[in-house]
């Protein structure tokens, strides 16, 4: 896919021969190549280019880029993630934002009112969330690494995996599963990282070589500062490298523009945090 670059122009007057055509603002629409991609067999992945919920970004040019799973969270593909996907393809990286609830069949994108207690939209999400459990999306992070490796774009090697809300475990239990591979994983707001839930990734830290960001919300039900503080113990005698940041005045979800909790300053140091952890381990 190639952009064209547009340039809103307007004409000034001179009194000589029409006037002189001067540049306003550059309008560069984006150039950011995207492909869908929605066939799993046992074998992994497949490339069928059609669209159901699971996308890929990537540069335009200067590839092969390192690979970047982008986890989503509870209330599943959407515009908002898609957009979250284009904004790290932009700075480098072969993005794949998998729609993880493709088990429950296709019907499995969810309208807006999907965060709003007692809707419909977000009754039908949770029949399909609760029954989502660790080591079958380990399993898919492994078919999306070897689809990942046939494409011409995504370079071999360190991967990166980061995830919101319900995809948190999921990101720092990869890097436990998979330790020669996954090289930076990060989980924002992640749900309940400590729990009896099988690869819960509290009990795997100590099996993690690469890097790990965890970003707790000040106010969060789902993990609680009881849990984080719990966390922060197991982090240390693991010796784990990485970070757990407490973002201090914010709510769960903080990271996503469009939710009533949306926080810029704190969005805007997710994204600080997430690309410097990829530039440092990732390249």
């Amino acid at each position: 896919m190639t952009a064209t670059p547009t340039v809103d122009r307007e004409v000034y007057p001179t009194g000589t021969e029409g006037g002189i055509i001067i540049p306003r603002r550059p309008a560069i629409r984006a150039a950011i190549p995207e492909e869908h991609f929605d066939d799993r067999t046992d074998r992994g992945y497949r490339h069928r280019g059609r669209v159901d919920g699971d996308l890929i970004c990537r540069p335009e040019r200067g590839g092969p880029f390192p690979v970047v799973l982008l986890l989503m969270d509870a209330p599943g593909i959407r515009e908002e993630l898609r957009d979250m996907a284009r904004r790290l393809g932009t700075v480098g990286y072969y993005v794949l934002l998998p729609n993880l609830y493709y088990r429950a069949g296709r019907d499995t994108i969810f309208g807006p009112d999907v965060l709003e207690q007692g809707s419909a939209e977000r009754e039908r999400m949770r029949a399909v969330r609760t029954k989502m459990t660790i080591p079958p999306v380990l399993e898919d992070v492994a078919a999306l690494l070897a689809f990942a490796d046939g494409q011409r774009d995504a370079r071999p090697g360190p991967a990166g995996a980061h995830g919101y809300c319900m995809s948190g475990p999921y990101a720092l239990a990869a890097a436990a599963r998979y330790p020669d591979r996954i090289a930076a994983a990060a989980s924002f707001y992640g749900t309940w990282l400590v729990s009896d839930a099988e690869e819960s990734p509290h009990l795997s830290l100590s099996k993690v070589k690469g890097e790990l960001y965890i970003a707790c919300a000040e106010h969060d039900d789902l993990a609680p500062l009881t849990m984080v503080e719990e966390l922060r113990g197991l982090f240390r005698r693991a010796e784990t490298a990485g970070e757990i940041e407490l973002y201090l005045g914010v709510h769960h979800g903080f990271a996503f523009p469009q939710r009533w909790c949306y926080d810029k300053p704190a969005g805007e140091r997710h994204w600080e945090r997430l690309i410097d952890l990829y530039r440092r381990r990732l390249g």
